[in-house]
C-alpha cells in the first residue's frame, strides 16, 4: 500500500477542534482566485448615458479611477467594457458593451475572475441587480462595488438590502428627473410660450430670440429660439387652410399642390427631414398641417407624448421601449397667449377641424359583401370597393392615389363586378374543402363566412380571368366575364 504523508498545520497553539476552526478561517478569508499570480483579474464596466451633455472620456476616467482604487491590493483590471450613449433603464442584454461582458462571462477560458464597477448607477437600475445575480453566480464571477466597500456577497442579507436600496434610489433619480423636466416644459410652454425644440412646423422657420433664459446656458453661449413665418412656405399653409374652408377635399388639395410642383415639406427642408422621402404631397401630409394648432400662433406642447411599452410581456426583464402616440386635445399644453405670428385665425382653425368627409356609402342600400377579400393578380394589392354602373364592384389602381398624377407606364385600372365573383364562390369552395353530399351545394353567405373566418383572400388575375384562393396553391377557377 502507498504511504500517506501528513503535513502538520501551523496552529499557533490551537488544539483539538480549534485546529479545524483556525484552518477554516485562514482558508475562507482568501478569495479562490487569489492563488493565481497577481491576485484577482478584474473586468471593469462603466457607462455614460449621453455624449452631448457629458464628456465620455472624462466620465470613463473618473469611473475607471474609482474602480482601480477599489480593487487596489486585491488584483488588477485586465479588461474593460464601457457603454456610451446608453441609458441605465436599458437592461444589460440591450446595452452593447454590457451584453458583450455577459457573453464573455459564459466563456470558461475568460480572462477575468470578477467584475468591478465605479458606481452603482452606471451599471444597475431598479431590479436589474436581482436579475443579474443568478447569472453572476452561475458563471462564478464576483462583483465588486464601491458602495459595498469591495466584493458583493450575494448570500448576505445586508448586501442584498443595500443593493435593493440602491436600485430604488437609482430608479427614483430617473423618475424625479423625468417629472421635473416634463413639469418644467409644460410650465414654459403654457406660461412663457417658449419654443421647446424639435423641427419647426412647415411654414415656419427658427429665429433668434436672444440669450438663453437660463444664465448658465447663456454663459455658455446658447441662444433661445422662436418661430417666425417662412416667406416661401407660409403662403402655402395659408392657401391649404383657405382651400379646406372652401370645401375642397384633402385629396384635391394634395393633387393641386403636386400639379403645381410645389415641394412637399420634406423636400423643402431636406436637412431636417432626412427620414422622409420628399417625393410628393400626400393625404397624410396635408391632413397633419390642417390638424396642427401651432399655426394659430399659440405654442402647443405634448401633442405626441412618449409612452413606454413592454418589449415582451412574457419576459419583463427585457424592459420597455419608447413609443410615441398622438395625444387627444384635452392632453395638450397650450400657451396662455400667442407666442409667434399666426398663419390662420383660431376661428378658422376650429372650423377646419369640424369639416369631415361622410363615412360609409351615401346610399344605405349599397353593400360590398367581398370587401377586404380580393387582391389584384397584377400588383398584389388589396382591391378597394367601388360602385360601378349602379352595381357593387372592386377595383385596383395599382398604387395610384387621388393626390398624384397618373403614371403613363402604370397598368390600367382593374375592375371586376361583385356578381361575377359571387357566382363562382360555391364551386371554388367545393374545390377547396371538397363536396358534402349530405348538405348539398354551399350557399354564397356560408362561403363568405368561411373565407373571413379562415382569413383567406382571393386573387383575381385579369389576363387569365381566373380566381384563386391564396391559401391553396394551384386551386383556381375561371371567371366568365368582367366589366
Amino acid at each position: 500500500m502507498p504511504t500517506v504523508r501528513t503535513v502538520p498545520l501551523e496552529t499557533g497553539g490551537d488544539t483539538g477542534s480549534d485546529m479545524l476552526l483556525a484552518w477554516v478561517e485562514r482558508s475562507g478569508n482568501r478569495p479562490v482566485a487569489e492563488s493565481r499570480m497577481g491576485g484577482l483579474r478584474f473586468a471593469f464596466y462603466g457607462r455614460v448615458s449621453t455624449e452631448d451633455r457629458q464628456d465620455p472620456e472624462t466620465s470613463w476616467a473618473r469611473q475607471r479611477a474609482q474602480a482601480s482604487a477599489l480593487v487596489g491590493g486585491y488584483g488588477r483590471i485586465v479588461a474593460e467594457f464601457f457603454d456610451v450613449g446608453q441609458s441605465r433603464v436599458l437592461p444589460w442584454a440591450r446595452r452593447p458593451e454590457s451584453a458583450a461582458l455577459v457573453a464573455a462571462m459564459a466563456d470558461p477560458d475568460r480572462a477575468f475572475d470578477a467584475i468591478v464597477v465605479g458606481e452603482y448607477e452606471r451599471a444597475f437600475y431598479g431590479n436589474q441587480f436581482s436579475l443579474m445575480v443568478p447569472l453572476f453566480e452561475h458563471y462564478g464571477v464576483q462583483l465588486w462595488m464601491p458602495e459595498a466597500g469591495g466584493r458583493i456577497d450575494f448570500a448576505a442579507e445586508d448586501h442584498e438590502q443595500l443593493m435593493t436600496s440602491l436600485g430604488i434610489q437609482s430608479k427614483r433619480e430617473i423618475t424625479r428627473t423625468r417629472i421635473r423636466v416634463t413639469t418644467a416644459m409644460a410650465t414654459q410652454a403654457r406660461e412663457q410660450g417658449r419654443y421647446l425644440g424639435g423641427r419647426p412646423p412647415y411654414g415656419y422657420r427658427l429665429a433668434d430670440a436672444g440669450p438663453h433664459p437660463n444664465r448658465a446656458h447663456a454663459a455658455w453661449g446658447r441662444r433661445a429660439h422662436r418661430l417666425e413665418p417662412d416667406p416661401e412656405t407660409a403662403p402655402i399653409v395659408k392657401w391649404i387652410f383657405a382651400q379646406r374652408l372652401a370645401g375642397h377635399s384633402v385629396a384635391r388639395i394634395a393633387r393641386a399642390l403636386n400639379d403645381a410642383e410645389i415641394p412637399c415639406p420634406s423636400a423643402a427642408d431636406p436637412k431636417r427631414n432626412a427620414h422622409r422621402t420628399g417625393r410628393e404631397w400626400t393625404h397624410t401630409t396635408v391632413r397633419s398641417i390642417l390638424a396642427n394648432p401651432r399655426y394659430t400662433g399659440r405654442q402647443v406642447w405634448n401633442r405626441q407624448p412618449t409612452d413606454h411599452d413592454l418589449i415582451d410581456p412574457a419576459n419583463t426583464g427585457l424592459g420597455h421601449r419608447q413609443v410615441q402616440r398622438w395625444n387627444l386635445p384635452d392632453g395638450w399644453v397650450i400657451s396662455a397667449r400667442p407666442a409667434h405670428p399666426a398663419l390662420v385665425s383660431e376661428a378658422d382653425f376650429v372650423a377646419v377641424q369640424s369639416i369631415r368627409a361622410p363615412r360609409g356609402s351615401p346610399d344605405p342600400d349599397r353593400c360590398y359583401r367581398l370587401a377586404g377579400l380580393l387582391r389584384c393578380g397584377t400588383c398584389g394589392r388589396r382591391m378597394e370597393s367601388c360602385w360601378s354602373n349602379n352595381r357593387a364592384a372592386y377595383r385596383c389602381r395599382h398604387g395610384r392615389t387621388s393626390a398624384s398624377k397618373a403614371d403613363a407606364e402604370r397598368p390600367k385600372n382593374l375592375y371586376i363586378r361583385e356578381e361575377c365573383v359571387l357566382a363562382h364562390l360555391p364551386a371554388l369552395y367545393i374545390l377547396l374543402v371538397g363536396p358534402d353530399p349530405a348538405c348539398g351545394p354551399p350557399n354564397t353567405a356560408d362561403v363568405i363566412g368561411h373565407l373571413r373566418a379562415e382569413t383567406i383572400t382571393l386573387t383575381y388575375d385579369p389576363e387569365t380571368r381566373s380566381l384563386r384562393a391564396d391559401a391553396w396553391e394551384g386551386v383556381k377557377i375561371t371567371v366568365d366575364h368582367a366589366p
